[in-house]
């Protein structure tokens, strides 16, 4: 069964600009793959359709059985709260420590107290964080903020995790620490989608790739053919 479905989306802005062309691929329940492109190919607008925060002009997009467009009012929060997103330029909240940051996720989904303290100093320990609990953003560097980024994204256990250059600000042994954290999410019951310039990375990982140009799906790579 898959936990993402695009069939024939594209998406036009006013201008006339067209950032995606009837793209359509699937994403399977427990699948890991990565997106990449160009800048300006479409890769942010198809995040933005999967989070809500965009709606495509034509096609579907369906998130397990339900077609997103169909998503209005009190239940787009809910459909976020299934999709963990990792952006690039983190979105803390700079006036929360670095735990209550991470915690926000369970208590939108009113997970009792207790059980939130546990949760989040686990997934901080698993990031490298654990003494930073107590911090303020502001205190962090770029590369710690960005693990926060991802410890709140992955915390509340997502059916799908969806990240934007996740490792843009960190260092390679760090990215290779992140992506086997990622790597590591579909067991757990997450499908995780992440989009990357980076070409080695994606090499190494040997994951399914979807390349888009100019807002269209020009390549759907297998891992077998990455490892030629």
């Amino acid at each position: 069964m898959s936990v993402l479905r695009f069939e024939n989306v594209s998406k036009q802005y006013p201008g006339g600009h067209r950032a995606l062309v009837d793209v359509s691929f699937e994403v399977a329940e427990g699948e890991m793959l990565f997106v990449t492109g160009h800048s300006g190919a479409g890769k942010s607008t198809l995040l933005k359709l999967i989070h809500l925060a965009e709606r495509p002009t034509s096609g579907a997009v369906l998130f397990g059985e339900r077609n997103l467009q169909r998503v209005r009012g009190r239940q787009v929060p809910l459909h976020r709260r299934e999709v963990g997103v990792v952006f690039q330029d983190h979105r803390l909240l700079t006036d929360r420590t670095v735990g209550e940051n991470v915690a926000l996720p369970l208590i939108l989904r009113g997970t009792p107290r207790a059980e939130i303290g546990k949760r989040v100093r686990s997934v901080l320990e698993r990031m490298g964080l654990g003494h930073r609990e107590k911090a303020l953003p502001t205190q962090l560097s770029a590369g710690e903020q960005q693990r926060v980024g991802i410890a709140r994204a992955i915390v509340a256990e997502p059916r799908l995790l969806v990240a934007d250059e996740p490792t843009g600000n960190l260092d390679p042994t760090l990215s290779a620490e992140i992506m086997a954290l990622f790597a590591s999410l579909p067991e757990r019951g997450t499908s995780v989608l992440v989009v990357s310039h980076d070409l080695p990375l994606l090499k190494r990982m040997r994951k399914r790739v979807l390349v888009l140009d100019h807002g269209r799906l020009v390549d759907d790579i297998s891992p077998q053919d990455l490892a030629e």
